[in-house]
């Protein structure tokens, strides 16, 4: 707090802290391996699948095993015990920076998914209005803009309707 953050919650069980960051959405979820009912390894990652928040995983054990399965559960940062508290602030701005790194490059990766996507449907689409309507390809791109732009729909949504009328 110290050091301008809120803290939101304190848990103490790994199961508590998968609930809670559900519903309350931290930055960053600071984990002990060491939790009851569910460890923090386990509890990283539930959060991790679900891309709720940056972990940073406490531990009193330095194993290499252990950091590598802390790596693998989804933790951006890992701080051995004891610590100081300057420690802390590093680890905390590297695991919410790594955090928003990563959410930044799967965003960028499902636009260009659905662009990549919706760029495919709409050349199966000119493939149907060259063949069925005899069109150029330059024709059917434009006819498919025009309609988007007249209906204010995307190309995507008038592809597809093409599509759909032509029979797949």
């Amino acid at each position: 707090q110290e050091e301008g953050f809120e803290v939101v919650a304190e848990v103490a069980d790994g199961a508590s802290a998968v609930r809670l960051t559900r519903e309350l959405k931290p930055d960053l979820v600071i984990l002990d391996v060491k939790m009851p009912v569910m460890d923090g390894i386990q509890a990283a990652e539930e959060i991790a699948k679900e891309r709720l928040a940056a972990i940073l995983i406490l531990t009193a054990f330095s194993q290499r095993d252990l950091v590598e399965k802390a790596r693998r559960a989804g933790a951006m940062a890992y701080l051995v015990k004891p610590f100081q508290k300057h420690d802390l602030l590093p680890a905390v701005e590297i695991a919410a920076g790594r955090f928003r790194e990563m959410s930044g490059l799967e965003a960028t990766v499902d636009d260009l998914q659905g662009r990549l996507e919706a760029r495919k449907v709409v050349e199966q689409a000119k493939g149907h209005l060259q063949e069925h309507e005899g069109l150029t390809e330059a024709e059917a791109f434009r006819w498919i803009q025009k309609q988007a732009m007249e209906r204010r729909l995307t190309m995507k949504q008038v592809a597809e309707q093409i599509i759909e009328q032509f029979g797949g």
